[in-house]
């Protein structure tokens, strides 16, 4: 990417940023595919990222951090074998570890477990570093509808109810698919939720 395009990326980076320190919802791209999200510490705009999918509120919600060192700020306690999987991760891979801190509670699992995935990809990195906070990513369409494989794909319901929509990778065609879930159980169990 050239100079001026990624100025236009953080640009866009942070209007997206300002509406979610204000407690906004955004659509935006990820390393898997366009996602619904907001500041992951704001009980409020979590609520309404639920109603906004009509999901149920006890379904928890994924949250994207920039980089594997962000993961204790937001587990109670990093299983040794969560480093090692992120470590070798080529793929986008969500982990849900059993107790989850310092974000919202109603983003949570009923037992209080926390989904986390470490995002690469340029634009959702740099929204998480310059909000300073994780960023939630739910996919954007309404639950039970199909995931938007691209920006095209997002129905125009989802894109009403936002309170900014992403520029960046409008024009993208697909191809990609949702991260593989994994959850941490005790003892080092691992159980694949969805592959």
């Amino acid at each position: 990417m050239t100079p001026e395009e990624k100025r236009e990326i953080l640009a866009d980076v942070d209007r997206a940023c300002k509406v979610m320190q204000e407690g906004g919802i955004v659509v935006y791209p990820t390393d898997t595919i366009w996602g619904i999200g907001c500041d992951a510490t704001n009980a409020d705009a979590v609520a309404r990222v639920y109603e906004i999918k009509r999901r149920a509120d006890h379904k928890a919600l994924i949250t994207l951090v920039p980089d594997a060192g962000w993961v204790e700020r937001y587990v109670e306690e990093v299983p040794d074998v969560a480093w090692e999987l992120l470590d070798v991760a080529v793929d986008p891979m969500t982990i849900v570890y059993d107790r989850g801190k310092n974000v919202a509670t109603n983003l949570m699992g009923e037992d209080g477990s926390i989904g986390l995935r470490v995002t690469s990809e340029f634009y959702s990195r740099e929204l998480c570093r310059r909000l300073r906070k994780p960023v939630v990513s739910s996919s954007a369409n309404v639950s039970g509808d199909p995931s938007p494989m691209c920006f095209a794909e997002i129905s125009k319901e989802i894109l009403d109810a936002a309170d900014y929509v992403a520029m960046y990778r409008r024009d993208d065609k697909g191809g990609i698919k949702a991260s593989t879930v994994i959850r941490l159980g005790a003892g080092g169990l691992i159980k694949i939720l969805r592959s």
